[in-house]
C-alpha cells in the first residue's frame, strides 16, 4: 500500500508536463490579484499571481521528492562508509570517527541546516548536498554496530585466512549481510529529508520561487490562510501523505528484514 502510494506520487511528478496544460510559472493575467477557488479548469484553484495550483503542486513534487531521495542516499552512503570503517578497524579509527559523530550529533540538525542555508542560499543540488552531508550520523552508528558484530563471524575469518584484503572483506562479505538495517535507515531518512527540505523552503532558506516545492508553496499560502485556505491544504496534504507512506514502508521493511520476526 505505502509503496503503491509512493509509486503513484513518483509517476505524477515525472509525468507532470503531460498531466496539466499549464506551466508551473504560467499566469492567467485576467485573474491576477486574488486567488481563485478550485474549479473545473483549475482543480486546486489558483494563487494570487494567476498560476494553477495543481500544476505547481505536481512540479513541487519533483523537487521535494528528488531532494528527499537524493539527500537520503548521500547520507546513507556517508554513514555506511564511516560506520564500516569504524566498526571494522576499531581502535583509534573507531574512537576518532565516533567522537566526530558524537560532536555532529550534539548539534541540533535543523538550526545547523538553517545556518548553512542562510549563509549559502543553496540551489537544489547544493541543498541536497547540505542535507545529505548533515544527516549521516544515525546510519553510521547503526552500521558500526553491525560491522562490530559481523567481523567476528566464521566466514570473515575464513576470508581473512585466505588472504582477502580489508576492502574485499568489508564490502564483499560484511556489508551485504548488514544491508537490511541500511535499507530501512535509508527509507526512513527520505521522510526526514522531505520534512527538512519543506521546513527550509517554508522559511525561505531552501529552493527559491518561482521554482515550486511543497515547502515554498506553504510559505506563499501562509498569507492567504483566511481567504484561500486551499493553497495551503493541498501541498500540506502531499507532505503528510508522502512522509506517512515513507514511514509505513520503512516499518514494513523493518519487520520483513528482521530475522527475529
Amino acid at each position: 500500500m505505502s509503496l503503491g502510494v509512493l509509486l503513484v506520487l513518483g509517476l505524477l511528478a515525472i509525468l507532470a508536463p503531460h498531466l496539466t496544460p499549464y506551466t508551473f510559472d504560467g499566469q492567467d493575467l485576467e485573474i491576477i490579484g486574488t486567488p481563485q477557488p478550485p474549479s473545473h479548469a483549475h482543480p486546486m484553484g489558483t494563487d494570487e499571481l494567476g498560476r494553477d495550483a495543481f500544476t505547481r503542486v505536481l512540479y513541487g513534487a519533483r523537487i521535494s521528492l528528488a531532494v528527499g531521495i537524493s539527500s537520503a542516499l548521500i547520507a546513507t552512503l556517508l554513514g555506511t562508509l564511516v560506520g564500516a570503517l569504524s566498526g571494522y578497524y576499531r581502535g583509534w579509527t573507531d574512537t576518532l570517527l565516533m567522537r566526530l559523530t558524537d560532536v555532529v550529533l550534539s548539534i541540533p540538525l535543523l538550526p545547523l541546516v538553517i545556518l548553512v542555508s542562510g549563509m549559502i542560499r543553496p540551489s537544489v543540488t547544493l541543498l541536497v548536498c547540505i542535507i545529505g552531508a548533515l544527516g549521516w550520523m544515525g546510519t553510521a552508528r547503526l552500521i558500526r554496530g553491525q560491522f562490530m558484530s559481523l567481523r567476528e563471524r566464521e566466514y570473515v575469518e575464513a576470508s581473512r585466512a585466505l588472504g582477502g584484503s580489508h576492502g574485499r572483506i568489508m564490502f564483499r562479505h560484511i556489508l551485504p549481510n548488514a544491508l537490511g538495517p541500511v535499507v530501512v535507515s535509508t527509507t526512513l531518512a527520505v521522510g526526514g529529508a522531505i520534512m527538512l527540505e519543506s521546513a527550509l523552503s517554508f522559511l525561505g532558506l531552501g529552493v527559491q520561487p518561482p521554482t515550486p516545492t511543497w515547502g515554498n508553496l506553504l510559505n506563499s499560502a501562509s498569507q492567504w490562510l483566511q481567504g484561500a485556505p486551499w493553497l495551503a491544504v493541498f501541498p500540506g496534504l502531499m507532505i503528510l501523505v508522502t512522509v506517512l507512506a515513507v514511514n509505513f514502508l520503512g516499518d514494513g521493511l523493518r519487520d520483513a528484514l528482521d530475522p527475529r520476526s
